[in-house]
This record gives structure tokens, sequence and C-alpha cells, in this order.
């Protein structure tokens, strides 16, 4: 058995991952220890972060939200009604300990065991707020806040915590963002001692959250360089655990290459009697990420390999469908009203501020959509005869407001044609932006999604950046799976040598 784990830790050694396992039998997996659990959660945040580093650009730690009274206005609330139970709760035990320091100060002969006690903690927080660069800087923190040297003089009555303070400032001063510089100024004004070390730790706090987010900016340039070997490698680490983790991977790509045979038998002539003979499997994968932009939690579990980027695809889709729904409402009106009020200088941006304020999250609900595209049926017909009649044109006759606001108001249904129609462009136009990748030229849009180009070019490019580094780095695990699905064994097995 030892040499059996063995050949299977020298096999993981290898680039590329291992994927025996794929024909594993579903089921319940069998009971793990405690600590193979904590591994495996460790190695699935670790494979996260690196993923949200590599991918978000504007990721950022910020504070926590801070008590609802400021560190310079120590009184506690006066009531549970003016904020949240947990930030009362929070603030009152905070201000019993500076209450506590604060007696201690005043004491006759004054108590400094908090205080030092801060003062250390102090030290340590400035110390791992320094680079390695700061050695010099760290030796002087080492001198000034020398715990044996204070406490001695904390034992002699000659302790000066102002002079201390103005020292742990100035250190803070020479460390922290410039954006740090107005809560530095705050401190130098604050007298009171058990005021002035709160303080101290509140900026303390920000100063550190803006280290990790430094941290992130510094580390992205290295992740990028190895960030498919490191993702790639560490789902391949879950995998070993977990050999069920690409069940749902497999189901998804099997109904994406269903869906592009039925597709492809669908066009053709005369159908070959093996469908899955014509399928490619970049086809295969395109139709498969298209599928995460409508997809139907209900209908199948999202796949494992792309569950990093769900919450980002998810709001993609979101995005996409309040663009259909504007092309769609921007194609009725031009078909209605002619060219006459597309011409108008300012109106159709005016018009889709309004459309888009309007249709806010209200796709969400076949319910809240119906109501929302009805009283939007109203506002455009209002919007329409007010400017025509600024140019000094005439009112919609009754009969086009009418036809106007039903075709309007029946775009809530999933079957509308016009909704349809421009699903169907919008679906061809990012289909064309999967075929090249990242650095492909955005293709050429038709004339009725033409007045969001913008907005659909930006998605488009977004869509594409996540399926492109997802490919890139599950390509290897996608490969044994589509070769199942497209390839007879015989064939599955010639190809693979």
């Amino acid at each position: 058995m030892q040499n059996k784990r063995d050949d299977a830790a020298d096999d993981s050694s290898t680039d590329l991952p291992r994927l025996e396992k794929l024909g594993s039998p579903t089921g319940s997996p069998p009971t793990a220890s405690l600590s193979s659990l904590m591994e495996l959660e460790n190695c699935v945040s670790n494979l996260s972060l690196a993923h949200e580093i590599v991918v978000n650009k504007d990721l950022s730690f910020k504070p926590k939200s801070p008590p609802t009274h400021s560190w310079v206005c120590p009184s506690p609330p006066k009531s549970f009604s003016s904020c949240s139970l947990e930030a009362s709760v929070t603030e009152i035990v905070h201000q019993a300990f500076w209450d506590s320091l604060q007696e201690q100060l005043d004491g006759e002969p004054p108590n400094y065991s908090h205080a030092l006690i801060l003062l250390q903690e102090v030290k340590a927080i400035l110390k791992s707020l320094l680079l390695h660069g700061h050695i010099r800087l760290r030796a002087q923190l080492d001198e000034v806040l020398d715990m044996e040297l204070i406490q001695q003089e904390v034992d002699h009555g000659a302790l000066d915590l102002h002079r201390l303070a103005r020292y742990i400032i100035n250190t803070m001063a020479s460390l922290c963002a410039p954006v740090r510089d107005p809560d530095i100024r705050a401190l130098r004004d604050i007298q009171s001692p058990v005021e002035l070390l709160r303080g101290i730790f509140h900026v303390l706090g920000l100063m550190k959250t803006d280290m990790v987010n430094f941290t992130i900016q510094s580390l992205r340039p290295h992740l990028l360089q190895q960030a498919v070997q490191y993702e790639r490698a560490k789902f391949q680490q879950i995998l070993d655990k977990q050999p069920a983790s690409l069940d749902n991977t497999a189901a998804w790509l099997q109904a994406a290459a269903s869906k592009e045979a039925s597709a492809i038998q669908a066009q053709s002539d005369s159908p070959c009697p093996d469908s899955q003979g014509p399928v490619s499997a970049t086809a295969v994968l395109n139709r498969a990420y298209m599928s995460l932009l409508h997809w139907d939690p209900q209908d199948q579990k999202y796949p494992e390999t792309v569950l990093m980027d769900q919450a980002r695809l998810d709001a993609l889709a979101q995005q996409l469908q309040m663009l259909i729904l504007e092309a769609s409402v921007l194609l009725l009106i031009n078909t209605q009203c002619g060219g006459v009020v597309s011409s108008l200088q300012g109106f159709i941006g005016k018009l889709r501020q309004t459309i888009t304020a309007l249709l806010e999250g209200s796709h969400t609900r076949e319910d809240d959509l119906q109501g929302a595209l009805m009283g939007l049926g109203e506002t455009v017909v209002q919007q329409v005869n007010k400017a025509q009649s600024s140019q000094g044109g005439a009112a919609l006759p009754q009969e086009s407001q009418d036809l106007l606001k039903g075709q309007i108001s029946d775009l809530w249904k999933h079957n509308n044609p016009v909704r349809t129609l421009i699903g169907e462009r919008v679906q061809d136009f990012l289909q064309a932006m999967l075929q090249g990748g990242p650095a492909k030229r955005i293709p050429e849009l038709p004339a009725s999604l033409k007045l969001v180009s913008a907005e659909l070019a930006k998605l488009g490019t977004a869509f594409g950046r996540i399926v492109h580094f997802n490919r890139t780095v599950f390509g290897p695990f996608y490969a044994p799976i589509l070769r199942k699905l497209l390839f007879s064994p015989g064939e599955a097995e010639e190809d693979s040598r």
C-alpha cells in the first residue's frame, strides 16, 4: 500500500493534472477526517483568493464599518434603536474598556498595566507594517518602545505617555498612505491619553487595511504569470480529495454537446445517423459558456470549474437581460415613430435613462417586469409626444400610441418575437466574440443593437475574458470529458495518443 501511495504522489508532481478518477461512480464520498476536510477547505480558500486577485482588478479590502460614534466622541449610544444590536453591543463593550483605562490612569498613583499592554500591541502592529528595507526604523522601534525600559519608567513614576504617543504618531505618519494624512493630523490635536490611544488604534486599523490592499496590488503581476498553473494545481488537489468534483461540470458539458448536436442536425438537409460526428469541442464549450448567461439553478447544478466566477457571470447575465429589453423597446419606438424621434438631439439618451430607471431590477420576476413595462409604455408615449411637440410636430395618432404601449407591455413574455429576435442577435454577437479569444476585434453589430453597442461591447469583452481564462486553466480537465462525449471509445483512445 505504501508503494501505491508513493506512485500516486509521483504522478501528482507532473505538470498535467491527473484525471483517471473522472469515471468514478457518483454518490456519497467516503467519510473524511476533520484534518482532511480542513485541508480541503484551505485549498479551496487559497484557490478562490488567488483567482479573485487575478481576475478582479478592483479587488480591495475595506475597513470594518466604524461604530455609530466616532473614536473622537466616545459617548455610548442612548438607545438600541439608532443602530443595530450588534453595533450597539460592540460599542458599549469597547467603551467599557476605554472607561476602565481612564479610571486606571486617573488613579493616585496611576495604574499603567493596561496602557503597557496597549503599547506592546501598538509596537507589534507597527512592526507588521514595516517592509524588509525598514531595518533602521525597526531598530528604532525596539529602542524607543523597549517595554522593559518603559516598565522601569513606570516603577519610578517617570513615564511620559505623550512623548511615546508623539513618537508613535510620527512613525505612523512616515508609514501611512497619503489618504491617511487627515487622520494623522487629527491625532496630533488630541490631548487625552485615553482618547489618543483609542485614536491610534483606529488609524492603525485603517493602515493595516491599506497594507493588505497594497500587498494585493503587488502580488497581482506575479500571480498573473503563475495563475494558470497555480489554479490548475490547486483544483487538482481538490479533485484528488473529492473525486466527484467534476460531476456537475461533466453534466454541464453533456447538455451543451446534446444541444449543439441537435442544432447541427436541424440545420442539415440530410441528417446523418451519428449526429455527434460534426460537433467540435470548441463549439460545445462556447455553447456551454453561453448557457451560463441564461442559467436556471433548478435545471442543474452549477459547474464546479466556473463556481469562482458565478457571481460575475450572474451580474453579466442581469446586465444582458436589461440590454435585451432596452434594445427591444428602442426598436419598437423606432418602428412606430420612424426616424423623426431618433433625429432629435439628446432625446434618445434621455429616453434610455428613463427605460433603464423604470426597468431596473424588474426583470428577475415576471410580475414585476409586466408592471414595469406597462408603466414604461405610458411614459415613453408621453416623452415621444412631448419631444415631437417641442419641434412643432404633431403627437402620435391615438392608434399608434395604443399600439406602441401594447407592444412594449407585451415584452414581458419570453417568446415575444421582438424580444426573441434581439436576444438571438445578442447571442450571435457574443458567440462571435468568443470565436477568437479576448484579442479578437469586436464583430459588427446589426442596426437593431447600434444604440446599445457600447454597453454590449463592454459586456462581451468582460464575458470573453472570463471564458478565455477559464478555458486556459481548466482545458486539461475539459478535454477527457469532451473526448468521451464526442468520440466513440476507440476514437477517443486513438485521439488521446
